[in-house]
């Protein structure tokens, strides 16, 4: 057996780290691009969102690697995204990819159903104190990421060289891929740190100040905000405008709420969202709808400066959470702006679009910078 499964951002590293543990065979599927996105919209029915075509690309990627097993969530409530292990198996199938999927359902009751999957991709050779080692070494290196993430966040509008930056990002993921050991884990969150403040001695501590950074908060559907190709790399892109950005989701958050239930709530919990919502929206809408709402509210008492939404073009839940959006702008007086990505979207439109939506944000700023010099320049001459 050769296990894949879909890229969804650095999600990869987890599996990858998950399968090897267990010295089960593991095939990651090259990195998301427009090869894989063409492969599989050729696949894919034209209503299917972006998810689902470029999980499909994956998995053709995958096959001539050796991969013969996909392992892949599931989901509950109105997404389809809890129709795409079998939707995405007879699509293979038809396509002459004899593939055996494996889905796993979220812990709401079926835990014995689960623990039968999980045993079967582990294989019996391992007990089941090794697999929950295993997983717990994976979820480790989940927070991690998140962590790294984070700081790249903050770091993307205060350091002055955006490709360096950049390249610290990649360093970092690739020495959580490689490390085995928690205590590389750490070193690594550590290195990350360490450097970014080594570059931030030499700026002058002054510009900080007087050129705080903008701070977007970045909401959506889970798969469009977490991978970078989908989003078309906003979040660098708002770094490279001095931006700096938070997501709604993070994946450890997500893994910690859903998979473990929240006995272990991860970088950032998403579990206080639906409170968050409620004025808004009450009541479970399938996917993260809830979690969008939720999060915004959250962005906005927080005093951020814009909101973002993200979802692939149909997504059921995420045109709901979007009907529900304008009211929260208006509650906070917070300006949102919501991107729909397919495999049309492309770069130079997205970036036009944040280039405008940045201005728009540093209006308010600017003029208050000009009322307090001019009233400083009066105050001086009189």
């Amino acid at each position: 057996m050769k296990v894949t499964f879909p890229h969804m951002g650095n999600a990869w590293i987890v599996i990858q780290t998950l399968f090897e543990s267990l010295n089960v065979d593991v095939v990651v599927p090259p990195f998301n691009s427009k090869r894989t996105l063409n492969l599989g919209t050729k696949l894919s029915p034209e209503s299917a969102c972006l998810p689902l075509k470029l999980n499909l690309g994956n998995y053709l990627e995958a096959a001539n690697a050796g991969a013969d097993t996909i392992v892949i969530t599931g989901g509950i409530g109105p997404c389809r995204f809890g129709y795409y292990g079998e939707v995405e198996r007879q699509i293979l199938r038809d396509a002459g990819y004899n593939y055996d999927v494996v889905t796993l359902e979220p812990p709401d009751g079926s835990m014995a159903g689960l623990a039968k999957r999980i045993r079967f991709l582990a294989g019996r050779k391992n007990s089941w104190v090794k697999i929950l080692k295993a997983m717990r070494f994976a979820y480790l290196k989940s927070v991690a990421l998140d962590r790294v993430e984070d700081l790249i966040h903050a770091a993307r509008p205060r350091l002055p060289h955006p490709l360096h930056t950049e390249k610290l990002y990649e360093s970092a993921k690739q020495r959580l891929a490689q490390t085995m050991t928690e205590k590389g884990v750490q070193d690594t969150v550590r290195w990350v740190q360490e450097t970014i403040r080594e570059r931030q001695e030499g700026l002058n501590s002054m510009a900080e100040g007087i050129n705080k950074p903008l701070r977007i908060g970045i909401v959506g559907e889970i798969y469009t905000i977490l991978d970078p190709f989908s989003s078309v790399g906003i979040e660098e892109e708002l770094g490279r405008l001095g931006v700096e950005v938070d997501r709604s989701i993070y994946l450890s958050g997500w893994v910690g709420s859903h998979i473990f239930r929240g006995i272990a709530p991860g970088y950032r919990s998403i579990r206080s969202y639906p409170r968050h919502a409620k004025p808004f929206l009450p009541h479970f809408v399938g996917g993260h709808g809830l979690e969008t709402v939720g999060a915004a509210v959250k962005f906005a008492r927080e005093g951020y400066d814009g909101i973002i939404q993200v979802f692939p073009l149909s997504c059921m839940p995420e045109i709901v959470a979007a009907s529900v959006l304008p009211k929260v702008q208006e509650t906070y007086k917070i300006p949102i702006m919501t991107l729909i990505v397919d495999e049309h979207t492309g770069h130079a439109g997205i970036q036009t679009r944040l280039e405008a939506y940045v201005d728009l944000l540093e209006r308010p700023r600017l003029l208050r910078e000009s009322i307090q010099t001019r009233e400083g320049v009066l105050g001086v001459g009189g």
